[in-house]
């Protein structure tokens, strides 16, 4: 069977390494969908390596109509896989300074998109019996969250409910739906954090270190696995000791 992978949030970091392991060695009918937003040239040195294999979009997520458009393109790939991990970055705020348009344009690109793409997307796995989708939430939303990040939690909690939800109704149909909680990841994400608050969580963690996208993908992989086939609505925490279920 021949897999497709379609990657949202692909341009990231996190994405970017997540494509360069399906991709390598995989054989050459592996196709991979990766949307980003203005920043495909991300996406030149892999699409260099893996020519035929990798196909880019720039798709505005905080858009519906677009993303409406975007999955009827989808739609002759019929993707196997659905792996979501566009969020925009953690803004550290109190929540008297909540910014509400903030907060509804990561609902729109965090949520509300991954509710219209497994629209699309699962009804084709459910009548192929196969499908494997994952989210990337983090662990802040387990156990208690640090202070001044309501709007984070709240979008991430969002996506663990769509998670289990969709996991109890589409086991039947040999789909499987999880989630990856990383801890604070030293990635482009943190672009906007405090270098104090990044160097608190290394320092707190029992690794001494924040997570790499290294550390990540190996767990993303394995969740996209056929060997994971029975395990879904799922959280698994990628924290390094930081926090544990």
């Amino acid at each position: 069977m021949a897999y497709t992978y379609l990657i949202t949030g692909a341009t990231s970091d996190v994405g970017r390494t997540l494509i360069e392991r399906l991709l390598h060695n995989a054989p050459t009918d592996t196709l991979v969908l990766a949307q980003g937003c203005g920043d495909l040239a991300k996406m030149a040195e892999l699409c260099r390596r893996y020519p035929g294999q990798l196909r880019t979009y720039d798709v505005d997520l905080s858009d519906r109509a677009k993303v409406d458009a975007f999955v009827e393109v989808l739609a002759a790939d019929a993707p196997t896989h659905f792996i979501h991990l566009p969020a925009l970055p953690v803004v550290n705020t109190k929540f008297k300074a909540f910014d509400q348009r903030r907060f509804d344009l990561d609902l729109e690109i965090e949520v509300h998109s991954a509710v219209r793409i497994c629209k699309a997307v699962l009804p084709a796995m459910a009548r192929a019996k196969f499908g494997r989708v994952l989210f990337i939430q983090t662990s802040y939303t387990i156990g208690c969250p640090p202070k001044n990040t309501a709007a984070y939690v709240m979008a991430k909690s969002a996506i663990g409910g769509l998670v289990k939800s969709l996991a109890v109704e589409y086991a039947k149909f040999g789909i499987t739906v999880n989630c990856v909680a990383p801890s604070m990841m030293e990635t482009h994400f943190l672009k906007d954090t405090p270098d104090l608050i990044v160097q608190a969580a290394a320092e707190d963690n029992p690794m001494g270190r924040n997570a790499t996208p290294a550390d990540v993908v190996p767990a993303m992989a394995f969740l996209l696995s056929d060997e994971a086939g029975f395990i879904t609505g799922v959280t698994l925490p990628v924290t390094g000791g930081s926090a544990i279920v």
